[in-house]
């Protein structure tokens, strides 16, 4: 088989990446992971840039209150969706504060607010506390509370790699136990979608891609998830009825095959779906728009895509909303 497509920067940056000493990240504890993750950030990922409103808000939560943060280019708005944001990390690492430029972005491109949700993170609150909390933020949102500041008709799940699969987790449960407004459309990055299985990208992106299979199995021991439950492999369950969906995936990650897969359902079950894959990109790349530039592409070009599915959509519920 020949070797697959590398891009360049992407090149650039995995050469610098794998010949860096020290301790992998999957040789540390939690706390030293999470640290050193975060200190990447301004390194790898482009400045927050220009926001009318950053707040931090308390949500709360089935274990306490849970902290969040409001991204939005402007400071006040009429009634609309809002984006509930989950970020990536394997369940272990990551926070508000890594994934904060992306969340920047999203709201100024989306002209939309965004939700980050700092839900609780293993191996000190295994599974099914991050579904839990993810859920209880989108369900809290829903009902346009006064500290959001902001009238909430529809809601929108996003979120990359293990965020990506609580954006789809939180959808299923929100279709199955409606919230006061629904969701409107989903947006998982990269997503974790089954982990009851291997398939073929596992294997062959092992090693050498940023993601490894280390790292992979370090973050699964720490989760401690019931592998073929549908609040861990939402794959495993029934699709139909799911909001409209961009699926983004990077073609030399580990998880591509789970995020093309998910998308595939989708669309035999009957979901407006978008599909784009940043060929030659690893996994992570939403948070690296610095180290590989060309990656602000990708961002770009799905941000735009998720506008139209967006626009729709909203169309769609204001139509069922008055024919009702």
């Amino acid at each position: 088989m020949s070797d697959p497509f590398v891009r360049p920067d992407v090149r650039g940056f995995l050469t610098y990446l794998n010949n860096v000493p020290g301790p992998k990240m999957h040789e540390l504890d939690a706390t030293a992971a999470r640290a050193l993750y975060v200190a990447m950030k301004d390194v790898a990922d482009l400045p927050l840039g220009e926001l009318a409103t950053i707040t931090d808000l308390k949500i709360p939560g089935p274990a306490g209150d849970i902290p969040a943060r409001l991204f939005d280019a402007r400071a006040s708005r009429e009634p609309g969706p809002v984006v509930l944001f989950y970020h990536g990390g394997g369940f272990v690492i990551g926070d508000i504060v890594s994934h904060a430029s992306f969340c920047a972005e999203t709201a100024r491109v989306l002209d939309l607010p965004v939700v980050s949700v700092d839900y609780r993170l293993a191996p000190e609150n295994p599974w099914p506390a991050a579904p839990d909390d993810c859920e209880a933020a989108a369900r809290w949102v829903a009902q346009s509370p006064a500290e959001l500041g902001r009238s909430v008709t529809s809601l929108i799940v996003c979120g990359d790699s293990a965020g990506g699969n609580l954006s789809i987790v939180t959808a299923v449960a929100l279709r199955d136990a409606p919230a006061k407004v629904p969701v409107i459309a989903q947006f998982p990055i990269y997503p974790a979608t089954d982990s009851s299985r291997e398939l073929p990208s596992f294997s062959e992106f092992a090693e050498g891609y940023l993601l490894t299979r280390d790292s992979m199995n370090w973050f699964e021991a720490a989760y401690r998830a019931e592998r073929t439950h549908i609040r861990t492999s939402p794959l495993l369950g029934p699709l139909a009825g799911l909001p409209p969906a961009l699926v983004v995936t990077a073609s030399l990650d580990p998880l591509r095959d789970q995020g093309r897969a998910y998308a595939a359902a989708l669309i035999a079950a009957g979901v407006p779906t978008i599909f784009r894959e940043a060929v030659g990109n690893v996994h992570g790349f939403i948070t690296l728009r610095q180290a590989i530039p060309s990656s602000q592409g990708d961002v770009a070009g799905a941000l735009a895509a998720f506008r139209t599915i967006i626009a729709e959509a909203e169309a769609n519920r204001v139509m069922a909303q008055a024919a009702s």
